[in-house]
């Protein structure tokens, strides 16, 4: 069954609506991103120096790499895909949702152990002799993004199966909708606990990194960029290039994240 357009338009707007997209943004002179979580406090930096050199606006909007990709594929209103993966950007890719040429991964992260900034947890050598259970006490929980969709918690997930942590977790996550959400938890004290990026650690003074999960544990932490499927302006390959290029890298690096040759 063929939906109306007229339907497919609504889906649009209703999302546009609930994500805070601008409604007409693909349509107006004022670009729109949407982007991973943990690339927030980056991006908007960014923005503003865009903004500042050129005179014009770029509007973001933040949430888990799995959600943009779909609200991408639902035709929400946007120019600009940056993902915490590839996976979310491959599956965007599979039904030809963006300008494939366009595709760059500039930037990567590093997959770190926080507690919150008071608690009398010590340093740790993340392997497979760390003592999950006795770091979360017994009722603690781990809190990740939900390792079901959100990039870091899959990431997560991946080191700690790896390092034969994993079945000690699993049972005891504080699944959040994003890896900043997971932050917040370990923040407020309602997780002893949590797995975040070093870049999401590194902006707050409410938690300590106690570890850092070997590289070679996980999937490299990569960001893949893309220009949405029929976006490629030239407001928006402008912005496209700025941010994953030269002036882009430079507030990357300073927000703790490693630029990939």
């Amino acid at each position: 069954m063929i939906c109306p357009r007229s339907s497919i338009a609504s889906a649009a707007l209703a999302i546009a609506l609930l994500c805070g997209i601008p409604l007409g943004a693909a349509q107006s002179d004022e670009l729109t991103v949407l982007a991973a979580a943990s690339l927030t406090n980056a991006l908007e930096e960014i923005g503003a120096h865009y903004a500042a050199e050129t005179g014009k606006t770029v509007r973001f909007s933040f949430a888990s790499s799995s959600a943009l990709a779909k609200q991408v594929e639902a035709g929400a209103p946007a120019h600009i895909f940056a993902s915490a993966d590839q996976k979310w950007m491959d599956y965007l890719a599979e039904r030809n949702l963006i300008e494939a040429d366009t595709r760059v991964s500039p930037i990567g992260n590093s997959l770190v152990l926080i507690v919150p900034a008071d608690s009398a947890a010590g340093d740790v050598t993340v392997d497979a002799s760390t003592d999950l259970g006795a770091l979360l006490g017994v009722e603690g929980r781990l809190s990740v993004g939900d390792p079901d969709h959100v990039p870091a918690g899959i990431y997560a997930r991946e080191a700690l199966e790896s390092l034969g942590l994993w079945a000690t977790a699993e049972s005891r996550l504080a699944r959040a909708e994003d890896v900043r959400a997971a932050l917040v938890l370990v923040e407020r004290g309602e997780a002893p606990l949590g797995i975040v990026y070093a870049t999401d650690a590194a902006i707050s003074d409410k938690v300590r990194i106690i570890g850092t999960f070997p590289a070679d544990s996980h999937t490299p932490i990569t960001y893949p960029f893309a220009i949405i499927a029929g976006q490629n302006s030239e407001d928006a390959d402008a912005f496209f290039r700025y941010v994953t290029g030269p002036e882009g890298l430079e507030t990357f690096r300073k927000y703790g994240f490693s630029a990939n040759e």
